[in-house]
């Protein structure tokens, strides 16, 4: 067997490239990789002895040659192999390439000239012709499939999965250049979202079931993507599931939209409880309360590390899944003792996906993600009363839940504390009179924010009878006069942000 290897991903690429010349295959190489195996002691043969011709361009070209895709793309009958001999060429019968690392490049921020030279050009052109010619010739990505190679004949199904790894691994570097350059023209003006976009997803975790027992379901990563549930730990507890996983990306992201300590519970894509304290434990407790019934079996996120003390606070509440940046090992021990089943996670980095997409029969719809904060707008007074202090503190706290919250949705806050939700109703008033039903006496003195606009005044006469003292939304309907005139009138203060936030 005439093997060719040049790989970026040197793992394990010494070890196979040994084990392959000492049951007398030949191994040719190029570049860093026959460097590598010369250094380690193995035999290998430069491609430029092979194509009689140095590398060029500062290596840009050195395996584009027929004396290389002749080897590689002849079909193994007697035609092709005859027009090799006449031409001087040898059959390569295992190709063993991964490409220059353009991703992790790109990733460290570099300039457009670095970014170009790490486009690998002949690496996929050799990829490409040996998964076209499987049944002569095994094509090799990951090193992960090296000891499979060396126990002995492949059979051609084997083969076959082997070059379908292949094209989907040059078939993800294009869509990483694809995006690059996609997200360069984007910056530069030339178009908002591209034209193409190439989902590229790898499996990492099979689940039990998706939403309900009767769905497959396993959570995917896109390829090039990091993620705060994807990367996370999973310190103790049973396995994560797939509403598990869903709820939890929703309360993590809600959580890191404040710089306090602040605790967020979340039942079925919604927040139930949301809270601001000087520590974990009182935050905790104080979203607990918020609605104890709702929190039961919900899904919490902090944003500062558990110790002992709010870990043990979460006795006598069945929770499904905790996650935070850091658990201390007093409280990890506690939690595996006292609530062996619940699932304690470490969040991940964020990563820095910029859309979000949400699948349609046959497609997807694409969006830009809604990462506007409470800093970036210019909230403008509307009523005769200006806010308090407080008032202030208040709205910026429920608007920030209320950007989370499914549509229409109406949240109340007071002291940095939800004491009303009314999420995912189909009429804004019904969202209204939800909250106020939830908050109960607990809506006199706090803040009411909606995702959007009022279409009528019912919803600050509703709230201003329940003893609600300030509102904030985005403004831009018809009747903002007629809402602003209803507000004067009750004595209550309003703002307006000019932002809207559905969350469908």
């Amino acid at each position: 067997m005439r093997a060719l290897i040049s790989v970026s991903d040197k793992t394990g690429v010494v070890e196979f490239a040994r084990a392959l010349t000492e049951g007398g295959h030949e191994v040719l190489s190029t570049g860093g990789t026959l460097a590598a195996l010369l250094e380690a002691g193995v035999q290998a043969t430069a491609v430029s002895d092979v194509t009689g011709f140095p590398e060029i361009l500062d290596g840009r070209v050195k395996t584009l040659h027929p004396a290389i895709h002749g080897g590689i793309l002849a079909r193994r009958d007697e035609g092709h192999l005859g027009e090799l001999r006449a031409h001087g060429i040898a059959a390569i019968d295992l190709v063993c390439v991964n490409l220059y690392p353009f991703r992790e490049t790109v990733a460290r921020g570099v300039d457009l000239a670095e970014a170009l030279e790490n486009i690998d050009i002949g690496g996929p052109a050799m990829l490409r012709a040996a998964a076209k010619n499987f049944p002569g010739v095994i094509v090799l990505v990951d090193p992960s499939d090296y000891a499979r190679v060396l126990e002995g004949e492949l059979s051609i199904d084997e083969r076959r999965a082997l070059a379908a790894k292949a094209f989907a691994h040059t078939s993800s570097y294009d869509a990483a250049i694809t995006a690059y350059l996609g997200a360069d023209s984007a910056a530069h003006g030339t178009e908002e979202l591209p034209g193409e976009i190439d989902l590229q997803l790898s499996r990492t975790t099979e689940l039990r079931y998706g939403e309900n027992p009767h769905q497959a379901a396993a959570v995917y990563r896109l390829k090039g993507q990091r993620g705060p549930l994807l990367d996370a730990r999973v310190l103790a507890g049973k396995a994560m599931s797939f509403n598990n996983y869903a709820d939890a990306d929703a309360a993590w992201a809600l959580v890191q939209e404040f710089q306090e300590t602040a605790c967020v519970a979340v039942k079925h894509a919604n927040p139930c409880g949301v809270a601001l304290a000087q520590d974990v434990r009182t935050a905790w407790e104080r979203a607990r309360d918020a609605d104890s019934l709702s929190v039961f079996g919900g899904i919490v996120a902090v944003n500062r590390p558990i110790d002992l003390a709010a870990a043990q606070a979460m006795r006598g509440t069945f929770l499904e899944v905790l996650v935070a940046p850091e658990v201390s090992e007093e409280a990890l021990e506690w939690l595996r003792a006292k609530k062996p089943d619940l699932r304690v996670l470490l969040a991940g980095e964020r990563g820095a996906t910029t859309l979000e997409y949400r699948p349609l029969v046959g497609g997807f719809l694409v969006q830009a993600r809604d990462q506007r904060t409470w800093d970036e707008l210019c909230p403008e007074v509307v009523t005769k009363r200006e806010p308090t202090l407080e008032e202030w503190h208040d709205l910026a706290f429920a608007w920030r839940v209320a950007k989370h919250a499914r549509s229409n949705s109406v949240v109340l806050a007071k002291g940095g504390v939800t004491v009303g939700l009314g999420t995912g109703a189909v009429s804004r008033i019904w969202a209204a009179e939800r909250a106020l039903l939830n908050a109960g006496a607990a809506a006199a003195g706090s803040a009411l924010a909606s995702e959007a606009f009022f279409p009528f005044d019912d919803v600050v006469r509703a709230a201003a009878a329940a003893g609600v003292t300030s509102v904030v939304q985005p403004g831009g309907a018809k009747r903002d006069p007629e809402v602003i005139a209803a507000c004067d009138e009750l004595g209550l203060t309003m703002i307006f942000t000019g932002s809207r936030h559905f969350r469908h």
